[in-house]
């Protein structure tokens, strides 16, 4: 251990000069985060068994063991029909491109936004290059809208997952939380603001959709095994330990089934090319990143942060909760929502014991503000991300004015309906 500032000190410049660099250097994070944490241990801004119990690893295995299943069902072409079959049902390209981000939406409630934004691309490529026009906006709706549903359900995005087994939240009560809606509901209302903004982008598409030819499913597999692992991680969640503490185990025991079932009766790929699918750069970042916001925790930041929060709006809950879901809206347009998050729910806890009121309001304003913020810039969310790299191998450079110019609207929009929703029902009196 090196002494050279105080360990309080030494946890804050090491977590903010982390977070500098990884929006400087957004493709090397993971090495960045590894460098923060090196040096917050030698400074003593946190122990190594504190460390190892920052990490959340059952979010960790939840990342991990979905990775391997989404990877098995985009192979099995089931996405892909289902989008190309919308196509085909709809009158013109406007609705097309309407349903395929519903539907982005839709697969995006259950499986991993990056996946979803995978599956469903292509469908949309096919259908702007049979119409000669450009598929940038098609792209960015796809991608902000798998990440707007996937707020909506605890297994629909790490940030949900995050927020379940940091509250204790079972899948149902993502739908009714103490005799009233709950997030799902927000995110709903949110989502039919947002698709009106989505509209008036999609608005002059207004050729016949051309046919797609719907191709065959290759295997139902890993659709049935994510149906079961589904529905385990629901009926896991009804009880706070088992949920907290086999989430990712449920995860992962069905990403090995799927393995055992595509090598008895698929093609029989090697194994370490099914696990060369993970992205195991994510994961490691995860997990480093919990270790840095663990060092804010210990050393009293989250807390201190909270105090400044309350100076700010005093007993007022309903600003407390606006400044709340704003500012993780403004921050999280340009940091990775995860961590972000995982550095703010306990300030969200402190905010609500020191006012005096139920933490659900505050913890459901954050969830949303930081899972939505992501959608303003390329850079805020790892889906956008992979959009704008799907388009540049097309020949398409997203600007970030580009994206803004849709991401912004879609956000605001989003954000505002799902605000007003928390209001009315949890707040206003």
């Amino acid at each position: 251990m090196i002494q050279v500032i105080p360990p309080r000190y030494a946890a804050l410049a090491v977590f903010a000069l982390a977070y500098l660099l990884f929006i400087a250097l957004p493709k090397r994070r993971t090495a960045t985060a590894a460098v923060a944490v090196l040096f917050a241990l030698l400074l003593g801004a946190i122990s190594l068994p504190d460390a190892f119990r920052s990490v959340n690893w059952n979010v960790i295995g939840i990342f991990a063991g979905m990775g391997i299943l989404s990877h098995l069902f985009f192979e099995s072409r089931v996405p892909a029909v289902m989008a190309e079959h919308i196509v085909n049902q709809t009158k013109n390209t406007a609705w097309a491109l309407m349903g395929i981000c519903l539907m982005a939406g839709f697969i995006s409630s259950f499986l991993d936004n990056v996946s979803t934004v995978l599956i469903i691309a292509p469908i949309a490529l096919a259908v702007s290059s049979r119409l000669k026009v450009e598929p940038t906006a098609m792209l960015i709706g796809i991608a902000v809208s798998a990440n707007l549903q996937g707020t909506a359900t605890l297994i629909g995005d790490p940030p949900s997952m995050l927020l379940a087994a940091f509250a204790g939240l079972n899948f149902w009560e993502f739908f009714f939380y103490h005799g009233k809606p709950a997030i799902f509901f927000a995110v709903e209302l949110g989502a039919v603001a947002s698709f009106i903004v989505l509209w008036y982008f999609f608005r002059h598409f207004r050729q016949k959709a051309p046919p797609v030819r719907e191709e065959a499913v290759l295997t139902w597999r890993p659709t049935v095994i994510i149906l079961l692992v589904i529905a385990a991680l629901i009926a896991s969640s009804f009880s706070r330990a088992l949920f907290g503490n086999t989430a990712g185990l449920i995860c992962l025991i069905g990403a090995a089934g799927a393995l055992v079932a595509e090598q008895a009766f698929g093609k029989k790929e090697p194994l370490l090319a099914h696990l060369q699918k993970i992205d195991w750069e994510t994961v490691s970042f995860l997990a480093l990143v919990f270790i840095l916001v663990g060092c804010l925790t210990v050393n009293g930041w989250t807390e201190y942060l909270a105090r400044q929060i309350v100076l700010l709006t005093g007993n007022n809950v309903l600003f407390g909760f606006l400044v709340l879901t704003f500012f993780s809206v403004a921050v999280s347009a340009f940091v990775d929502n995860i961590p972000f998050l995982a550095a703010m729910l306990p300030v969200a806890m402190s905010l609500a014991a020191k006012v005096g009121v139920d933490p659900s309001p505050l913890l459901f304003g954050l969830l949303i503000g930081a899972s939505l913020g992501g959608n303003i810039t390329p850079i805020g969310a790892s889906a956008n991300v992979v959009a704008c790299g799907i388009l540049k191998k097309e020949g398409y450079t997203v600007s970030f004015g580009q994206f803004l110019r849709i991401g912004l609207p879609f956000t605001l929009a989003a954000v505002s309906a799902a605000s007003f929703f928390i209001w009315l029902v949890w707040i206003r009196v």
